[in-house]
């Protein structure tokens, strides 16, 4: 089981300028990013980055949430909704209204199959298996560690975690 902090996360300008993504893990392979975890904010209507061969998975961790708009897409991205959409698909964030939210990202490798992600509470047993990847959304516990708010579990292997959390599975990953 690996434990991540904040001091263990990067931060990373936007391709378009307008921001900054907080890079929680990734991992690549020949190059090409496999999957990555980050965070960022939205605090304005316009463009996300085009990520060619990824598929994404976002969901809105604090704020109101917004919408994201592109040609033939329109998806509701409402507070701990999980919302998945292609990564080279143009979309634009609508509807901020200048107030902030942040979202946590889950990018997969196209290849890949996809992961699953879900929002948790209380207290939930996940098995073993492919990597399991558990975002504290506040203060909680995996098996004996505490964690604080954003802190990062990335493991294979069963956890009794306590709290509420986002998990994310990626499938087909070996942890």
């Amino acid at each position: 089981m690996k434990h991540l902090t904040r001091a263990d996360y990067a931060r990373q300008p936007w391709k378009n300028g307008k921001g900054v993504t907080v890079e929680l893990a990734r991992v690549d392979a020949d190059g090409a990013m496999l999957w990555r975890l980050s965070m960022a904010t939205v605090a304005e209507d316009g463009p996300f980055s085009i990520f060619p061969g990824i598929e994404r998975n976002l969901t809105v961790i604090s704020g109101p949430g917004f919408r994201l708009e592109g040609e033939g897409l329109s998806f509701a991205c409402p507070p701990l909704v999980p919302v998945a959409f292609p990564g080279d698909a143009a979309v634009s964030a609508q509807g901020t209204d200048g107030v902030a939210s942040q979202d946590f990202n889950v990018m997969t490798a196209r290849h890949l199959p996809r992961p699953t992600v879900e929002v948790t509470e209380g207290a939930v047993c996940f098995p073993a298996g492919d990597l399991l990847a558990l975002f504290a959304l506040d203060a909680g516990r995996a098996n004996d560690a505490a964690l604080a708010e954003h802190d990062l579990i990335l493991s294979d292997q069963a956890i009794l975690a306590e709290g509420r959390f986002l998990a994310v599975r990626l499938n087909g990953v070996a942890g």
